[in-house]
Formats: C-alpha cells, structure tokens, sequence
C-alpha cells in the first residue's frame, strides 16, 4: 500500500506497527494505550475432534503459538466467542458447545475480553448461557453480551475495564439468537436503538476514555456492509460511541475512518473481522481479521493515535497434515507452510487486499494493513 501521512511521530508508528518497544512505561498510568480485536473463535465438529486426546480431554496449545507475541503485547485483547461452554455432549453446527479446554487455550493465548452476544449463545438453551456465565466467573475473565438476570446485567454493564490509567468501555449486542427465544430470566443484549441509547448514555456517566461498541450484525457470507449497518454505526458514534467493531458475517469486511462528524475526531468503523479460527473451508471464510486501536491521552483527553490491521489465516488439518488447526498471520515464515497452505493462504490474502483497495474508507487518516512480528527475516510472497 502506498504511503500516506498519519498523526503521530515516526517513534510511535514503528513501535505499533512492526513491534519494537512502544514507551518506557516503568509504572501505570501510561500515556498509550493498545487494543487488539479479532473476528470469531468457532468450535466446529472437526475442530473438537482434532483437539481430542486418548485420555478424553482436549489440547488446543498449538493453535495460537504464531499469535501468542502479538496477543501478549496487547493491553487489551478482544475476541467473539461464537460458541456457548453448555457441557457435554461437546457439538458443532447447528448448536454449537464447545470443551472448557477451549476457553482455557483461549485465556493463556492472551484474550482479555469475550464478546458473547450473537446469534449461537443460546444453543444449549438456558443451562448454555448460565454455564458459559459460570465459567466466565470462576475463570475471572471479562466479558459482555449475555447475563444470568437483570440484575447481573446492571452490575457488569456495560463494562469497564481500567487499566494503564485508561477507562474503556464494551457494549456488545446481537442481531439475534437464531431464533431461540432468551428464556427468562436471562439476558441476551439485542439490537435495539432504544436500549443502546439508554447504554450508551450509561457508558458515558462512567467517564471513560473510550466506548467501543461490538456488534453481532451483517449477512453471512456477505463482504460489504448493508446500508441499514452504515447509518446504526453512524447513529451510534453521533450518540457518543468512540469506535465500532463487529462480526458474524464470517469473511473480512471493509474498515472504515469517519471522520466527518462534528467532533472531528477519526472513529473506526470495522463492518466484520471473519473468522479468527473456524472449521470453514469457503472462498474468503478461511480468515480473519485483527485490529489495532492505539490510544493515546493528553492533557485529560483520549484519542485514537494510531489505527491498523493485520489478515490471519486457518489452516486444518486436511491441508496441512498436522494433528491441529493453526492460526497464522499473513507474513508467516513460509517454511511452515506446505504447498497446499500456501495456496489457499494466499487466495484469501489476495481477495481480502482487493476488497479493502476497493472499498477501505479513511485510508488518508492511517489504516494501514500491518505485519506481525517475524521470528525470521524471510518474508511470505504472499505479504508484498
């Protein structure tokens, strides 16, 4: 991608985007912020399957070895946990219940905050959620979306987390639950205007530095937004929501910079990160995308100083011959990869690319596509 201006100084630009130190911070509060995002953490069939040990228990530790730098230098990491903790028996699609080694693998992998509203939280039903809750809690992990009851839900929503002298605030809402009605007295946040008006207005009480909204939203399949998406997302950063991430169409949608509001602050609007890791094989569904926000605050205020993504890739084990499924980014050594990885790496690195050349708005504030730290100097032909 050609070069373009950006906000902030050069020191700061290679230390987000090619991972050297960011700031000597040698105590909190920090003047920097980072936040990394990534699409939906899926456990298919096949998935369950390849993690399963002779013993009955389930190993995911390969699958984020090529991530885990990246994770663990984020302040914050943020992940779409499409699938409940309901217990055995352990299912794919339709009704998804996924192992607890799975939320175990994903905690030491580095993620911080799950994202639990969408349309696959209700597939164990009532005993689904309250258990995914339960886990959740006996875990100490934060999270947003789905409650036991009302009264859980206006504790822990929406949801702070300080950290760095920094306060963040995630609202999380879905489209749906697949038609499954919430049977009381749980609570799935639903997409519905008067409600996020009354959260956000709540948010905003708290003084935060930031209110990121993540929505479950979009057609699956689809790789641009619909127009009814554009102007929510418009409605909601003209109510006070900073930026806006969201998911569940299964393939990479544009990101996009407004900055055209009042405020004339740049706020990120990414549409849908795909896949972060899936059993779906499908043109464009075998992928992800990352996301980076860097904050930064001065003088009382908060900004977004830098923004960027990053493709990640699946590869299984029909491809790659390994017992495990493996989540790599898009300038991974190319030894670790077979013929096979290659090729289907690279149709989904070149049709991502050709959408966000088409369709990325923003691009002169400065999202930029940005590469992982590399264990080596050999680069993939595939990230040129």
């Amino acid at each position: 991608m050609k070069h373009i201006r950006v906000f902030t100084r050069k020191a700061i630009l290679a230390a987000f985007f090619f991972g050297m130190p960011l700031i000597a911070c040698m105590a909190e509060p920090c003047d920097t912020l980072s936040l990394l995002f990534v699409g939906d953490l899926m456990q298919h069939k096949a998935q369950i399957d390849a993690a399963r040990r002779s013993d009955g228990s389930y190993d995911y530790s390969g699958c984020f070895s090529e991530l885990a730098p990246e994770m663990g230098k984020a302040d914050i990491a943020v992940g779409n946990l499409e699938v409940p903790l309901g217990g055995k028996p352990y299912t794919g699609y339709p009704a998804f219940s996924a192992p607890d080694e799975w939320l175990y693998a994903l905690r030491d992998a580095g993620f911080d905050v799950f994202l639990a509203a969408n349309n696959h939280c209700l597939d164990r039903g009532r005993n689904g959620l309250e258990r995914t809750v339960a886990m959740f809690d006996s875990l100490d992990i934060k999270y947003a979306g789905i409650y036991r009851d009302t009264l859980e839900r206006t504790k822990r929503y929406p949801l702070l987390l300080e950290k760095k002298g920094f306060r963040i605030v995630f609202l999380n809402y879905t489209y749906g639950t697949n038609g499954i009605p919430v049977p009381p007295p749980n609570v799935v946040n639903m997409i519905d205007k008067k409600q996020i008006r009354q959260d956000v207005l709540a948010a905003r009480r708290m003084k935060p530095d930031a209110i990121i909204a993540c929505m479950h939203w979009g057609i699956e399949y689809e790789s641009l937004p619909k127009e009814s998406e554009r102007n929510l997302a418009r409605w909601m950063l003209e109510l006070g929501v900073d930026h806006i991430i969201s998911s569940h169409p299964h393939v990479v949608q544009p990101v996009e910079i407004v900055d055209t509001l009042p405020d004339k602050r740049p706020h990120v609007v990414a549409y849908s990160l795909g896949n972060f890791i899936s059993n779906m094989s499908l043109i464009h569904t075998d992928g992800g995308l990352a996301v980076k926000l860097l904050l930064r605050k001065s003088n009382g205020i908060t900004r977004l100083a830098d923004c960027g993504y990053s493709f990640v890739w699946t590869s299984r084990p029909a491809l790659s011959g390994k017992r495990n499924y493996a989540v790599y980014p898009s300038n991974v050594n190319p030894d670790k990869l077979n013929a096979a990885e290659k090729n289907r790496m690279e149709m989904f690195l070149s049709n991502a690319r050709r959408l966000f050349r088409q369709h990325a708005i923003g691009i002169k504030f400065g999202i930029k596509e940005y590469f992982f730290e590399k264990k080596t100097s050999e680069k993939f032909a595939g990230s040129k």
